[in-house]
């Protein structure tokens, strides 16, 4: 459930290419995603299994089950945004994800991908890799390693301004920008493409 300025990259893709080759690295939106709760920003990240190896390809990683993290993580979003607008719209939408068993966190992430997108109305033709793609100086839309939960590894991106809209503590607490997907959809709902639109600035 990744950020808005992600999302923003695909609306305007007529072909996604996503890398499943790449090594697994901590602290990136492939295992987690921010939410912003009563009390602030929030990250709700998915355990994965530690192997020995620590090199493991994306798409071998495993999901671990040893805490009960599929209820808290649903449980968060229920108390951040059961008194958003579009909350109850969407909610029958991923609330099968928090009960349903995961081994791979690829196969996770693919069907959560489907289901926005589906939900934004946003269809483009989406790949797997067949192979580790090289990145190169030419490549201006490989998006691996443009977006990342420590603002400071953040790569600038120009073309990338997040409209603002009303959030649900935003009577108490300022604008919380670039947020997961979820934040937009269950405070906006339809007009979560127009949202995404405006962002674009180049």
């Amino acid at each position: 459930m990744a950020p808005v300025q992600y999302f923003s990259k695909i609306l305007k893709a007529d072909t996604v290419v996503i890398e499943q080759f790449e090594n697994f690295t901590k602290q990136t939106w492939r295992n987690r995603c921010r939410i912003v709760a009563a009390n602030g920003v929030q990250d709700l990240t998915i355990p994965v299994q530690k192997g020995r190896n620590r090199k493991i390809l994306i798409k071998d990683i495993r999901l671990s089950y040893e805490t009960n993290w599929q209820h808290q993580h649903w449980q968060s979003i229920i108390s951040a945004y059961n008194s958003s607008p579009f909350f109850e719209y969407y909610v029958d939408e991923f609330a099968p994800f928090f009960d349903k068993k995961y081994d791979f966190l690829m196969d996770l992430n693919q069907d959560l991908l489907e289901i926005i997108l589906e939900q934004l109305e946003i269809y483009p033709e989406i790949k797997m890799t067949d192979d580790f793609i090289p990145v190169t100086a030419e490549a201006n839309s490989d998006y691996r390693f443009a977006f990342s939960p420590k603002s400071q590894n953040q790569l600038p991106d120009p073309a990338f301004s997040p409209v603002e809209y009303t959030q649900v503590f935003s009577d108490k607490r300022s604008f919380e920008p670039n947020l997961s997907i979820l934040d937009l959809l269950f405070n906006t709902g339809p007009d979560t493409y127009d949202y995404l639109e405006k962002s674009i600035t180049e």
